[in-house]
């Protein structure tokens, strides 16, 4: 590339931003404070690309960084505004995103006012005064229990107070002195999710898929990919809105959108940084293009890479500091090292202390049940995590697992011994799976809501068993896109050739695989077989089990060429 890009701010997101630079051959100038600065570890110091020593609020040494550069972006939100604003007028360097996006930004009251006025969903607020007067006004109006914010330089939970009585005012006011302020409404959220946005100059957005993100201390500690939701629109909702939001914006980049998913599957924005975000990490190893490799596409004016995931699952999880020795980062990263799936970023930050990010593992796989396995095993070396919370043991024989590959489902209980083979079939293979009942006659909202859901939870294939008229296979089929076998159950009339011809009599357009009657083991085979198409060590397992097939057979033909098929009868 012809074009030198500045960037305000040299941490952690600088240096991943930086990476993705180096295999664009993107030229980068760095202006943070330190030569240990985590970007300024990964760029070369030699002329005319020398590291700025100096803060990315010095006006100084902000026109200094624009001299050297023809694009000027942002790894802060934090920054001299007015500055920025000057060198827009005055010169033709490119500043993304906007000066006037970033100053909207900064003030969290201002943002919460802009994306208001744009009808964009946020939980209700307003400004309060540094008075215990005021406090009490803002709990009238929005009631307890509510959030009292700093407007301004707050983030991970810095410069926030939970206030739930009256009684906490005093407290409020002196843990958030000297702080312009306003509050917000209490919102009950069911989980707090994200969605990273990357606009180009042009405009147009495209987004990354809804992730989950699960915080601790108000840092973010957890991050998992993609969204699992009973409602397989909500991700497709989470990502519409913040789509309208950052179109709200102006400037090209990257935006983290955090937002909360509400009971009734309604979603509100948290708040918006317009940068690459912690909760985008897992896109260097999960997606076809990471955030950072699109930010710097977006702001030179490039192409956009496809936002897609790769990978079925992907989990990421924060270093943080819980005092001021390294020991425990240490550990965590080099345990991760030994786990299959885990990628390890440091930060090289010069110091250790509580509450800061030190670094964070991205781990990734074939599934949710083999992410989260994965996932337990790195928590073991992190002494705060409960690993049972985000990470839960293998169930118990004869329970269904928490995240499962394989639905099984039968109409009724007295399918279970026909239903049972599919199940042990898949224990065989340790493919993840749950077994329940749905019955389309007697549990009609049932079928509707699980045969919707179950895409969206993780499952891939379904194993529907029914007798009779055997509707549920195909009534399943005709609402969710994942494949159907349908197993025939024979009855205690027509031999199970009744529940066959309804199975194989669909619709055009409603496809049903079928087995045959009472043939569970082959249902749970074919299942096997459909995930094993993006899985190599299931087609691996599953090239053994047909070869141990062929192996008994062997025997068999050389038993009987040995004994003759009279002795061979009687001993069998």
């Amino acid at each position: 590339m012809d074009k030198t890009v500045g960037v305000l701010g040299g941490g952690q997101l600088g240096r991943m931003l930086a990476a993705s630079a180096s295999l664009l051959n993107v030229k980068m100038v760095i202006l943070d404070v330190g030569d240990h600065a985590p970007a300024k570890q990964i760029i070369s110091p030699l002329p005319p690309l020398a590291h700025i020593e100096g803060s990315f609020a010095d006006p100084e040494k902000v026109w200094e960084l624009a001299a050297k550069v023809d694009v000027l972006t942002v790894e802060i939100e934090h920054v001299n505004v007015d500055v920025l604003e000057q060198i827009e007028k005055k010169t033709q360097i490119a500043i993304h995103p906007s000066p006037q996006t970033l100053r909207v930004i900064q003030d969290k009251l201002l943002q919460k006012e802009h994306l208001a006025a744009h009808g964009v969903p946020t939980p209700r607020f307003t400004q309060v005064a540094s008075s215990q007067q005021a406090i009490v006004d803002a709990a009238s109006l929005l009631g307890l229990p509510l959030m009292l914010k700093s407007r301004t330089l707050a983030y991970d939970g810095r410069g926030n107070f939970t206030l739930r009585s009256l009684d906490q005012a005093s407290e409020a006011l002196s843990f958030l002195e000297g702080r312009p302020l306003y509050a917000e409404q209490w919102a009950p959220f069911v989980k707090e999710i994200a969605v990273m946005v990357v606009r180009d100059v042009q405009g147009s957005v495209r987004s990354y898929p809804a992730v989950e993100t699960v915080h601790e201390n108000h840092i973010c500690h957890l991050v998992l990919a993609p969204l699992r939701t009973a409602d397989p629109k909500v991700g497709q909702r989470a990502q519409h809105v913040a789509e309208e939001a950052v179109k709200t914006l102006s400037g090209a980049g990257v935006f983290g959108v955090e937002m909360f998913l509400m009971p009734d599957d309604s979603i509100l924005i948290n708040e918006i940084a317009p940068r690459p975000h912690n909760s985008g990490h897992y896109t260097i190893e999960a997606c076809l293009t990471s955030q950072y490799e699109n930010h710097l596409r977006a702001i030179l004016s490039l192409p956009l890479g496809s936002t897609s995931m790769h990978l079925p699952s992907a989990a990421m999880l924060n270093l943080i500091g819980t005092s001021s020795e390294m020991q425990e980062i240490t550990r965590a990263s080099h345990g991760a090292l030994s786990i299959p799936g885990a990628n390890v970023h440091l930060y090289g930050k010069a110091e250790c202390r509580k509450g800061r990010k030190m670094g964070h593992v991205t781990i990734i796989g074939e599934s949710d049940a083999q992410v989260r396995e994965r996932l337990r095993a790195l928590l073991q070396y992190v002494p705060s995590s409960s690993p049972d919370t985000h990470a839960p043991p293998l169930p118990e024989k004869g329970h269904s697992h928490t995240f499962p590959l394989v639905g099984i489902i039968m109409g009724s209980d007295s399918d279970l011994p026909v239903m049972l083979p599919a199940a042990r079939t898949l224990d065989h293979f340790a493919i993840p799976y749950e077994l329940t009942i749905v019955s389309a006659h007697r549990t009609p909202d049932r079928l509707v809501s699980y045969s919707k859901s179950a895409a969206s939870r993780g499952i891939r294939v379904i194993i529907a068993g029914a007798g009779g008229a055997a509707h549920l296979p195909g009534m399943v089929a005709a609402l969710t896109v994942l494949p159907v076998i349908g197993v025939p159950v024979k009855g205690s009339v027509l031999d199970g050739v009744d529940s066959l011809h309804s199975i194989v009599q669909m619709p055009r357009g409603i496809p049903v695989a079928t087995v045959a009657i009472n043939n569970g083991t082959n249902a749970g085979l074919l299942a096997a077989r459909i995930i094993g198409t993006s899985i190599p060590e299931l087609r691996e397992q599953m090239a053994e089990y047909l070869s141990n097939l062929e192996k008994e057979v062997m025997v068999k033909v050389h038993n009987l060429e040995v004994v003759g098929w009279e002795e061979y009868m009687v001993k069998k």
